[in-house]
């Protein structure tokens, strides 16, 4: 019978650092967050908030691409071979997530690009004139901007599957080995882009409901937590012992504070006494939001790394 083998920290941990360091869980964060964002603004735009100057769609399609182009640089950073990157577009293979992944990415930038069009801020209109006219075009067929917030909801979707979806797909890490990966990252970007919208709009309607959604995300994070541990706790000796590095390993402390409690348990608390109005809404919580989920992909993927097969 095969066993998880636990090596001390300075025999296994620092060698698989150097192949996965900071690069892949800011990518993964970033990406989670560009997810979530997507389906956010697509939910906006269905709901007509174009209609007006608010947050969510006119300034929010800009900050994801943004956004996106940090965790794709991120990613090229990891690269060993860096030059040959462009070698992912010559071919499609059905069974690779990466493959998957790099398409999908691909796919995702001209769908944020044509989400801009919807709403042009003043300071860029009539700096491009064929952007100007894409976007009077919009609007005079608004069964395509509906299509178009379909769209950046549905790729949000895969997006933020797909990062949790990578690193399930390595059998060889007997904790990223459960079939609940993909939803904790999903949920963790929902709930971080909730956060990171309720921290910057100026829209008071905006920012109320994108308090009371995160709520919800947090609490149903939890559950997929609960999920997720259980899953592995169940499974062989190899994922029990697996999971225990989150649970009572080397990785607890970071995992129960900074994670659990600080990043889901704590904004979790102050936005349902912000919602309720019996305190004014701080920018605390949606800080400790998008904190917690950072560390949780620093964790994730550190603690994957350091657990393996015997």
């Amino acid at each position: 019978m095969q066993e998880l083998t636990i090596t001390r920290h300075n025999e296994m941990i620092d060698p698989l650092l150097h192949i996965w360091g900071w690069e892949i869980p800011v990518y993964l964060f970033l990406g989670g967050l560009v997810a979530g964002i997507m389906i956010i603004s697509g939910y906006f735009v269905l709901q007509h908030r174009y209609r007006h100057t608010v947050f969510t769609t006119f300034y929010l399609p800009y900050i994801a691409l943004a956004l996106l182009s940090g965790g794709m640089f991120a990613l090229f950073l990891d690269l060993e071979h860096k030059i040959y990157f462009w070698r992912l577009y010559t071919t499609f293979e059905w069974t690779s997530p990466m493959s998957w992944g790099s398409w999908i990415l691909l796919i995702i930038y001209p769908a944020l690009w044509v989400n801009t069009l919807i709403r042009i801020p003043e300071p860029f209109k009539g700096k491009i004139p064929l952007f100007d006219r894409l976007s009077a075009l919009l609007h005079q067929h608004p069964v395509l901007i509906r299509n178009i917030g379909v769209l950046n909801m549905v790729l949000g979707v895969a997006l933020g599957m797909y990062t949790g979806v990578l690193l399930s797909s390595f059998g060889a890490r007997p904790l990223w080995n459960s079939a609940m990966l993909w939803a904790l990252f999903l949920v963790s970007g929902l709930s971080a882009a909730a956060a990171f919208v309720h921290l910057i709009t100026t829209d008071v309607y905006e920012r109320e409901m994108l308090a009371k959604a995160d709520n919800a995300f947090l609490t149903l994070e939890l559950f997929v937590f609960g999920g997720f541990i259980t899953g592995l706790l169940t499974s062989t000796k190899v994922h029990i012992d697996a999971v225990r590095l989150l649970l009572d390993g080397p990785y607890a402390p970071v995992f129960w504070v900074f994670v659990i409690g600080l990043g889901i348990l704590v904004p979790l608390a102050i936005q349902l006494f912000a919602v309720n109005h019996k305190i004014r809404h701080t920018a605390i919580a949606p800080i400790l939001v998008l904190l917690g989920g950072l560390t949780l992909r620093f964790v994730i993927v550190y603690a994957g790394q350091y657990s393996t097969w015997a």
